[in-house]
């Protein structure tokens, strides 16, 4: 159950979550010569062979543009821990204990997903998420942090990716007991187009609380978002086409003061605003993908799904439910 979410005022925006999905085909364009051929080759053959192969010339040296529609999703798994394993720190001992069984129902939304790129958060080790998404089917990586609740990511086979460094900058935490987790950044590689995407799990309490509140949480939250803006900052410099998903443990909205911060950097779009999350009954969305730079004309009307868990489940799942968007993204 997600404890931390309250209700949203209207349940319209709840229902429609059940609305069929939108039909994303795209519209069939295609040349003909007809008419154009018989002009050129009936009375003017010479003419007509010497247009048609500067025609056809030009069309072989103009790049083909086509764009492929990517499912994107971010999942907190809710402490996805195999307690057959030494865990990399003492565990709380109110969290999920999963048997065999509840990871095959996980293993079984994580198909119903169907996404191509997963960002995931509260995960101990790779062998405990390929147990939720094939390493037949997925490539899988984790943050490099020495903790038990990493950020990390399943990205379909056959997708090019590259690895970059952590942004460890999200561990604000200097030394405390409990460390913050980092961003695990990597670029995901379609044709001659590049996303960069960044995991987040940021710190837990300070929900919609004023950015000024001097107590725990919202200082370390604060400086979070300031190294967000760093690394939007840099995105923009680029000009690469980016996003951020995960569980900001913020209910932001257009107007949120942290998001604004986010906007010094350059625009961006939260592609939540505006929605009510159907998981458990209806709840403001603290799991959020951000998007910037070209990839803000991406995102596909409409496209903003959660998938909810069956009322009759009785598998141990999550507090969270998976939130996912269809980018369409031009290649050549």
């Amino acid at each position: 159950m997600n404890r931390h979410a309250l209700p949203f005022p209207s349940r319209k925006q709840s229902a429609d979550w059940k609305a069929k999905q939108p039909d994303n085909r795209l519209a069939a364009f295609q040349h003909t010569k007809a008419g154009l051929r018989p002009r050129l080759t009936c009375f003017y053959p010479a003419y007509g062979f010497l247009a048609f192969l500067v025609l056809a010339i030009v069309l072989a040296a103009t790049p083909t543009t086509y764009a492929r529609t990517l499912k994107i999703a971010t999942w907190n798994m809710d402490w996805l821990v195999d307690e057959s394993q030494p865990p990399a720190q003492p565990l709380p001992s109110d969290i999920p204990h999963r048997n065999a069984a509840d990871f095959t129902a996980l293993a079984g939304y994580a198909r119903s997903l169907g996404a191509d790129i997963i960002g995931v958060q509260e995960v101990d080790a790779i062998p405990s998420l390929s147990r939720i998404f094939s390493p037949e089917q997925y490539q899988l990586f984790l943050s490099g942090d020495h903790i038990t609740q990493h950020t990390g990511i399943a990205i379909r086979q056959g997708l090019t990716v590259t690895r970059n460094p952590d942004v460890t900058e999200l561990d604000v935490s200097a030394g405390a007991p409990h460390p913050l987790r980092s961003g695990l950044d990597l670029t995901v590689h379609e044709g001659s187009t590049s996303l960069r995407v960044l995991v987040v799990h940021l710190k837990t309490g300070c929900w919609d609380n004023p950015p000024e509140e001097r107590k725990h949480a919202c200082p370390l939250l604060l400086q979070q978002f300031a190294a967000l803006k760093n690394w939007i900052a840099a995105r923009q410099d680029a000009k690469d086409a980016f996003l951020i998903m995960g569980d900001f443990n913020r209910r932001l909205t257009p107007h949120d003061p942290l998001f604004l911060s986010l906007l010094q950097s350059g625009p961006l779009r939260l592609t939540t605003a505006g929605h009510a999350s159907p998981c458990e009954g209806g709840t403001y969305f603290i799991d959020h993908i951000l998007l910037g730079g070209p990839a803000m004309q991406w995102e596909e009307k409409n496209s903003l799904r959660v998938l909810v868990y069956r009322g009759t489940d009785q598998a141990i799942l999550s507090d969270h439910c998976p939130v996912s968007l269809r980018l369409s993204i031009p290649s050549r």
